[in-house]
């Protein structure tokens, strides 16, 4: 891969003004690291990761006491343990900020919004941490949610691990089977539900849903005021109370917060759970919090009074990654509902009149938006705008160049990869380097991130696994009911032997970047060749005949042959040139190994909540075998479209 000349980059005294350039100057004089060369200093961070680990824990002033140790166990990746002797508290280091400064503003959709200062949410923190602990909720008891992204779940899940309480949400419009799969699993000693939400302008009842699951979890319930009738839900549960009727009887006082261990369990995500019942990945509160003060401070360059903006969910990693951004002093922008109701420029209406200094979506969105004819840059004053980062699923060369052509010319842009794996990044931006059309800038601080083939040998200018060859602080935990650590170890340590396998198919570039070429197990293999879905994508989605793409690899004649499924625009039909085209367009984009040997129009294509496309799933209804979690998906009644197609079987 070959590009002219970067799409970004900052000047050296540009470069010198960021947070990063200080934070390299700080460590130098501490511990005589590299000053000015960002890439020998990350073989610092990786080679001394008590120093390193140590230095983002002092210049990100981290409340708490680190103890005098910083790694034990280093030299095995699951007996690794950071800051074994550390005390601190996730809540507190969050709410650090106090005053009438506005720490979150929301929207929902056209239909509600809310501004809450520091000291409301201290506020309201305060009261929520009193009722949890009159209900005896204690440190490591769990408490689920099922909510929209809103100001009220933000304080909820502060109050939450202020006591040492162990916070797990999914949004709202996971159906009933998909909020028992995953609640159902961790026991918790509380659920938390909305009475409705908005999406696309109507509203969305889920009175029925929340009664059903409550029966199932029999646990009390808290009912949040948003776009239903709380009381009335409340009152037709059988423990049910209002959120206001819940912190009513206590007066606000000071937050006391309970000082915890570094590996106590803060967070539990959920996997997609597209192949199964989804796995229960527990993230400690110190991990998540030194991973993502790492992130935004530094790669991000959020500084106090900044707007940051993540379109998500709360079912998504990305919503507590958001989160975070009040440790860093930001102004959290929430927004609940699609991102294209009232209208395609909603959000970014919403960033002009806020002024947005990071704006956090999705590689399908910033694709959307391009294919809906939108031009941002000349519409909207972006002129805050310093950082667009993207995620979910690979950006393809031509969204970086959309973002440039048709958002803003002078914008940072991070596409970004990790996960709910491990809360954070792998590989992410860098004010310090150059933006390169197609990639990811680079890897992480402190990661010791890695491309390697099947062999287990390091490789460059080829695709491989994406590895990380040494621990870091935000690995899991544990996984939830998984005592003997087997489910752990199967998912990211079989593969090879101390080494953390990820599950992506990555190639390293020229300038040190990275592209993501989509999940390994995802990957095809035509003729013993393995070949990454996002390159087919990359070239059929640039098409405006296809609205959307999903290819798969199909077994046939003891091989496997490849298989384009393509949900085409409006008012197109598939016919033997589109076909030709498509082929045609992937041919000379790609390889001609790449071409897919059959094409095929379906009216929609299966998704999960947070948007991906389910590969995998798609290939087991193909192949005759039961998908095990339907629930896990947004559409569940598209994989029907990939039954039984007679163009299969010839």
């Amino acid at each position: 891969m070959t590009n002219e000349q970067p799409l970004w980059s900052l000047t050296k005294a540009e470069q010198q003004k960021t947070p990063l350039y200080a934070f390299m100057g700080w460590c130098a004089e501490r511990y005589d690291s590299p000053r000015d060369d960002y890439d020998a200093f990350h073989d610092w961070s990786v080679a001394q990761p008590e120093q390193f680990w140590s230095a983002v824990w002092s210049f990100c002033d981290v409340r708490g006491e680190p103890g005098e140790r910083v790694l034990i166990h280093g030299d095995v990746m699951l007996d690794a343990r950071f800051f074994p002797d550390a005390r601190l508290n996730f809540a507190e280091n969050l709410l650090r900020q106090h005053g009438e400064a506005e720490a979150i503003i929301f929207r929902g959709e056209d239909k509600a919004s809310d501004r809450w200062t520091w000291d409301r949410l201290t506020a309201d923190v305060s009261r929520l941490q009193q009722a949890f602990r009159d209900l005896g909720i204690e440190k490591g008891d769990r408490i689920a949610a099922m909510m929209p992204n809103m100001p009220e779940t933000v304080a909820l899940m502060l109050a939450a691990a202020s006591i040492g309480a162990v916070w797990s949400s999914c949004s709202p419009d996971f159906g009933e089977q998909g909020v028992l799969d995953r609640f159902g699993q961790i026991g918790p000693k509380l659920f938390i539900a909305c009475d409705g939400y908005w999406y696309n302008g109507k509203l969305q009842d889920v009175a029925e849903k929340v009664r059903a699951v409550s029966a199932v979890l029999a646990v009390p319930v808290l009912v949040v005021h948003y776009a239903g009738d709380a009381e009335a839900l409340a009152a037709s549960l059988t423990d049910g109370r209002t959120l206001n009727d819940f912190t009513a009887p206590f007066e606000v006082k000071a937050v006391s917060y309970e000082p915890l261990p570094f590996a106590h369990p803060l967070y539990i995500l959920f996997s997609s759970g597209t192949t199964g019942v989804p796995k229960c990945i527990v993230h400690s509160a110190g991990g998540t919090l030194l991973q993502h003060l790492k992130e935004q401070r530094l790669h991000c360059g959020i500084v106090p009074g900044e707007r940051l903006f993540y379109f998500t969910t709360c079912g998504w990693m990305m919503w507590n990654w958001l989160v975070s951004g009040l440790a860093v002093g930001a102004t959290l922008c929430l927004f609940d509902g699609s991102p294209f109701a009232p209208s395609g420029q909603v959000l970014f209406d919403y960033a002009e009149q806020e002024e947005f200094a990071v704006f956090g979506t999705s590689a399908k969105y910033i694709d959307a938006v391009r294919k809906s004819g939108l031009v941002p840059r000349e519409t909207h004053d972006l002129s805050h705008l310093r950082l667009m980062t993207s995620t979910g699923s690979p950006l393809s060369p031509e969204g970086f160049s959309f973002v440039y052509e048709g958002i803003k010319p002078d914008v940072q842009l991070a596409s970004i990869s990790g996960g709910t794996d491990i809360v954070s990044c792998f590989v992410l931006g860098n004010p310090l380097k150059p933006v390169w059309r197609g990639e990811i800038q680079g890897p992480g601080l402190g990661l010791a991130i890695d491309v390697w083939n099947d062999d287990g040998q390091p490789v460059r200018g080829e695709k491989g696994e994406l590895v990380c060859t040494r621990p870091f602080p935000s690995m899991p935990v544990m996984f939830w009911n998984d005592p003997d650590g087997s489910k752990y170890r199967a998912a990211y340590f079989e593969r090879f032997d101390n080494v953390w396998c990820h599950g992506d198919f990555a190639e390293w570039t020229q300038h040190g970047g990275i592209v993501i070429h989509g999940r390994s197990d995802a990957t095809l293999n035509p003729g013993g060749v393995r070949i990454g879905t996002a390159e087919i994508y990359n070239q059929v989605e640039q098409l405006p005949q296809v609205a959307e793409a999903i290819c798969i690899g199909q077994d046939w004649e003891d091989d496997v042959r490849v298989v384009l499924f393509v949900r085409l625009a409006p008012g197109v039909s598939l016919d033997d040139d589109l076909v030709k085209t498509i082929k045609n367009r992937i041919r000379t984009g790609a390889t001609p190994r790449h071409v897919p040997a059959k094409v095929i129009a379906v009216a929609d294509i299966p998704r999960t909540k947070s948007g991906k496309i389910v590969e995998l799933a798609v290939r087991d209804v193909v192949h005759g075998r039961a998908v095990k979690n339907r629930e896990a998906l947004a559409n569940p009644e598209a994989l029907d479209l990939f039954a039984g197609l007679g163009e299969l079987r010839i």
